[in-house]
C-alpha cells in the first residue's frame, strides 16, 4: 500500500481518490502505517462486524490456510457506484499501478 502514496498525484489527476480496507482493527492500522511512516490516503477498518464489507465483496476468506483474512483485491468503483474494475491478487503479489491507472484511464 505505501506504493500508492508515491502516486497519489497521479490517481487524482484521473479523478480517483485511494482508500484501502482491511479486516484489521483501527489500533492495528494506527501501528502498521507508523511503521511505514504513514499515509495520506484513507485506511478503513472492516473489523466489526469482522470483514462485513470484504464478505460482501466476495474476498473474506472462511477457510484455510488463513481464514478470517480478505484477498489482496482491488475495486475499481465508478461514479455511479458500480464496479469497473476488479482483481484479486495473491497475497504476496504487489499490483502495478499502472494497470489500475490504465483501468482509470478507460473511464475517463
Amino acid at each position: 500500500m505505501p506504493g500508492y502514496q508515491k502516486d497519489l498525484e497521479k490517481f487524482a489527476g484521473l479523478d480517483a481518490q485511494v482508500v484501502g480496507v482491511s479486516v484489521d482493527s483501527i489500533f492495528s492500522h494506527l501501528e502498521w502505517q507508523k511503521s511505514l511512516g504513514g499515509f495520506s490516503y484513507a485506511l478503513a477498518s472492516d473489523f466489526y462486524p469482522h470483514g462485513q464489507v470484504a464478505e460482501q465483496y466476495g474476498v473474506l476468506r472462511t477457510g484455510p490456510p488463513i481464514p478470517g483474512i480478505s484477498e489482496r483485491a482491488i475495486f475499481i468503483i465508478d461514479k455511479e457506484g458500480k464496479i469497473a474494475f476488479s482483481h484479486v491478487y495473491e497475497l504476496s503479489e504487489l499490483p502495478e499501478n499502472e494497470e489500475l491507472l490504465q483501468a482509470l484511464r478507460k473511464l475517463q
